[in-house]
């Protein structure tokens, strides 16, 4: 993690290697530009001119200077025009105030990062920019601040032999602001570190190789976890017992690998009474060859990210016994992996699932929506829940109908989709909802078992009729399902993220959790 410190000081008194500066387009040149005019490079202004920066999203110019008898970097970022776009963690109410986006920010950060990084910069002053440019308050501003400046710095480099090859890294940052309120600033940013600790732990799971991160290895996360924080209380459930509960869909899919599937359960309780429970339940793939319905090479490269859902529940469980809602909160990670063998789950096998129900497998691959379905009926059989949500690397029909930028979610429950729409439109984790509708349910229907794993070709949609498989095992518990298959890995152009896994639905978690209301 980055070492985060606020000061209300001047920023030309802090020691850095680096410092920047971050404007909106046609910004006027203000105090702090006139005062590095004045004392470090009077032709500022002139080569702001030269070098036709206007403060164009993600524009930069670098000024060469010398500071505190060091050589340093001066590094101004545009962060974009301003438009009708209002936060949703607004300042004022005034609808006529036109405000920037709150994403050009968390992007012109991102590329902070990376130009530090070019600069060989290992610390940074940053001025912040004042937090009614986005329409927002202060604190939101710093906590977007310090999970962004993190998630930007994570690389994956624990089988680099080269040093050389990491280049320098950035480990501090001084955030400069006059705003002031400073108890409220210091929350900002140590939740912010919180949910960036989170989603990079989230990231490392995943970006591990599949051998050394089994079924095992990963429930084993869970159990750090459980140790650090005496919130937490942790249930693991071992293949047998999985099997003797009467668990066919993650026993099922277990089949084919010599690794015994697991099935974790982490529970927060809140010290509020009489307080609502939610539920996160997360697929865990650890490898998704196909089984016999094996993938082609290509599509297969990846499949470590399978389990990016339960991954993203069991870190967001470690962030929420930190950050304490006010609600009561369960995490379900069913986590198995998915190979051929002479043992391996057959097409036209039928399963047996917790809640009674049976599904005839037509494609191994459609292995997910299997392990969720005890998941998910097991969690609502066995808890009074006020809702549930589902998050899933689930299809890859979602990931071409959405690409790698919005999230599907579906869901029959408008009101519980109105809070995570808010959560994702908060934190970024950015969601879009694709309908439900009761044409799409007759695709999964089968004469050799109540469901049928995979849905009919005429009616395709393969997003929506996974969702309807999965709809049998909620009761009437609300429920939203996540589709991240195209977000939780390989997500090109958006600065804050490099190659490989993204911590996809983390942050839309936490934040969920954390402004959840009766």
């Amino acid at each position: 993690m980055i070492i985060l410190k606020l000061h209300d000081e001047k920023i030309l008194a802090q020691k850095a290697e680096c410092y920047v500066f971050m404007l909106e387009e046609g910004f006027a040149f203000s105090k702090n530009l006139q005062e590095i005019a004045k004392t470090i490079f009077p032709q500022l202004e002139e080569l702001f001119k030269q070098e036709k920066f206007t403060g164009a999203l993600m524009s930069t110019v670098t000024v060469p200077a010398i500071l505190h008898k060091k050589v340093v970097q001066f590094l101004f970022v545009g962060l974009g025009k301003t438009a009708g776009i209002k936060s949703s963690r607004k300042a004022s109410t005034d609808a006529s105030e036109k405000s920037i986006d709150i994403e050009n920010y968390r992007r012109a950060l991102g590329h902070v990062v990376k130009q530090a990084a070019c600069l060989k910069a290992a610390n940074l002053a940053l001025a912040l920019p004042a937090a009614k440019l986005f329409d927002a308050t202060p604190e939101y501003l710093v906590n977007q601040t310090a999970i962004i400046l993190n998630m930007a710095a994570y690389q994956f480099t624990d089988f680099w032999t080269d040093k050389e090859r990491k280049g320098v890294e950035l480990v501090s940052a001084s955030l400069c602001t006059d705003a002031k309120d400073k108890k409220s600033l210091e929350k900002g940013l140590e939740d912010g570190q919180c949910i960036a600790h989170a989603v990079n732990k989230t990231r490392h799971a995943i970006d591990m190789p599949p051998s050394s991160m089994t079924p095992t290895h990963l429930a084993g996360i869970a159990q750090d976890i459980a140790k650090k924080h005496k919130d937490l209380k942790l249930t693991v459930f071992s293949e047998a017992q999985i099997i003797k509960m009467g668990m066919g869909g993650l026993a099922g899919v277990s089949r084919g690998s010599e690794q015994d599937c697991k099935f974790v359960i982490l529970e927060y309780k809140t010290k509020v009474k009489n307080a609502p429970t939610i539920a996160f339940v997360g697929k865990g793939i650890t490898f998704d060859s196909g089984g016999l319905s094996i993938k082609p090479a290509d599509s297969m490269e990846n499949m470590k990210d399978d389990m990016s859902g339960a991954a993203s529940v069991i870190a967001t469980m470690e962030a929420l016994a930190i950050l304490k809602p006010n609600v009561n909160v369960i995490g379900f990670a069913p986590i198995s992996e998915n190979l051929p063998s002479g043992t391996a789950l057959k097409p036209g096998d039928v399963l047996t699932f917790y809640n009674g129900k049976t599904a005839e497998v037509k494609n191994t691959d459609a292995e997910g929506r299997l392990i969720l379905a005890d998941a998910l009926s097991y969690a609502v059989k066995n808890y009074k829940l006020d809702a549930i949500m589902d998050v899933a690397t689930l299809t890859g029909a979602c990931a071409y109908f959405l690409g790698p930028y919005f999230t599907g979610m579906l869901s029959r429950h408008d009101d519980f989709v109105a809070r995570v729409q808010h959560a994702a439109d908060v934190t970024g984790d950015r969601v879009w909802r694709l309908p439900l509708h009761e044409d799409y349910k007759a695709a999964i229907k089968t004469p050799m078992a109540d469901l049928s794993n995979t849905g009919s070709t005429t009616i395709k949609s393969g997003t929506i009729t996974a969702t309807w498989f999965l709809s049998n095992f909620v009761d009437d518990v609300p429920w939203v399902h996540l589709d991240i298959a195209g977000t939780a890995y390989g997500v090109p152009n958006i600065p804050y993220y490099r190659s490989g896994a993204t911590g996809a639905s983390v942050r839309l978690m936490i934040e969920l959790a954390m402004s959840w209301k009766k």
